[in-house]
């Protein structure tokens, strides 16, 4: 099946909602934490699967605003896991070229995960095979909210002028600034919905629904998702072949 795969139509961008931890768990009579530290072994090998596939960017929505919600012990354990994951990942993202980036807001991260992601973000800005993003403390509603009022200030400071606003300028306050937008979004678990995740970005982009939960997810879920990705015809609103009547 890889076989078939299109070298020059791989997917620049592909963005993955990581959901299903919790049900993968509780389907093997486990703890939710089981479930996420499976989730952490699941990202090594989509990593690692990325790269050799020839995706250049790769956004995880790893920790959303909505997450906060959670009871404090399952919190607090997904902290100690990116934090022990942290640790454990530089070697590897800089022995696959990989560069790390976040999207998002991590102000109310405990001080050992923002240091290691610092840390992290340091070790690996040379690394230029691929670029992996995660989306940590993000919200799509909320990084659009604040990009408007940064916008918005510089205008009143006379550092931009209003009629020089465009797409482009605002894609550029925004948390994922400097990034192509997704070609391809993945949601796992079997769900139908963007849950506030890259909202702005995701205007265009193909998507993809699988049923595995999230540990599950592999390689060859990877494929079938390129495939399908590179069995569209991607107008972006306009026409194909000059068929009006599409």
């Amino acid at each position: 099946m890889e076989s078939r795969i299109i070298p020059q139509r791989v997917p620049v961008h592909v963005a993955i909602i990581m959901d299903g931890n919790g049900r993968w768990a509780k389907k093997r009579g486990l703890p939710r934490v089981a479930g996420h530290r499976a989730g952490v072994k699941a990202v090594d090998r989509i990593m690692e699967d990325s790269v050799s596939l020839g995706i250049k960017v790769l956004t995880l929505y790893t920790f959303s605003t909505e997450n906060w919600k959670r009871p404090g012990f399952e919190i607090s354990a997904l902290m100690e896991l990116l934090y022990k994951n942290l640790l454990g990942k530089r070697k590897k993202l800089i022995d696959n070229n990989v560069r790390l980036r976040v999207s998002g807001d991590i102000s109310n991260f405990p001080v050992t995960v923002k240091r290691e992601l610092q840390k992290t973000i340091e070790a690996t800005r040379d690394c230029s095979k691929m670029i992996m993003n995660l989306a940590l403390g993000y919200s799509g509603r909320g990084e659009i909210l604040e990009a408007a009022k940064k916008i918005a200030g510089a205008v009143a400071r006379g550092d931009i002028r209003q009629e020089d606003i465009d797409e482009q300028m605002f894609s550029s306050y925004l948390t994922t600034g400097g990034l192509p937008d997704p070609d391809l979004v993945i949601r796992t678990s079997g769900e139908f919905r963007l849950s506030n995740f890259l909202l702005w970005q995701s205007s265009y982009s193909e998507f993809y629904f699988t049923d595995r939960f999230w540990p599950e997810f592999n390689r060859e879920e990877l494929v079938k998702a390129i495939l399908s990705y590179q069995s569209r015809n991607r107008r972006f609103g306009g026409l194909s072949g000059g068929d009006i009547s599409k």
